[in-house]
């Protein structure tokens, strides 16, 4: 494993994605601020989050448990970012920059998790 977090690419694109997402907030009008502003804010805040947690744990099968769920905040700010460009709340390009960026960094959630869980 991994010895720091910090180390792994798909943490820092992870990190890189909250934090735009937190400036795509910026942009949202201020009565979503508590409803979707919050929620893709907590969600894409969880990826690198529970890659950091998962590998701290120590063991591959938490290492792996935690990964599955970073990949399931990733498809949920994807899910999230699909509402928030239907209802015209953001700047287009920005959200399908930041699509293209949450789908890259769950490709690469599910090949950690794979590199993680032994072969049946």
């Amino acid at each position: 494993m991994t010895r720091s977090h910090r180390e792994l690419t798909v943490w820092r694109k992870g990190l890189d994605l909250a934090c735009q997402v937190y400036e795509l907030t910026r942009k949202m009008p201020k009565e979503e601020i508590y409803r979707l502003s919050g929620q893709i804010i907590r969600c894409s805040a969880s990826i690198p989050a529970n890659i950091a947690e998962g590998n701290a744990r120590g063991t591959r099968r938490d290492y792996a448990h935690f990964v599955s769920i970073a990949r399931g905040s990733a498809a949920e700010l994807e899910t999230f970012l699909v509402i928030i460009k239907r209802l015209g709340l953001a700047p287009q390009d920005d959200v399908d920059h930041l699509m293209v960026q949450a789908e890259e960094v769950g490709r690469m959630l599910n090949a950690l998790r794979a590199k993680l869980t032994p072969n049946p």
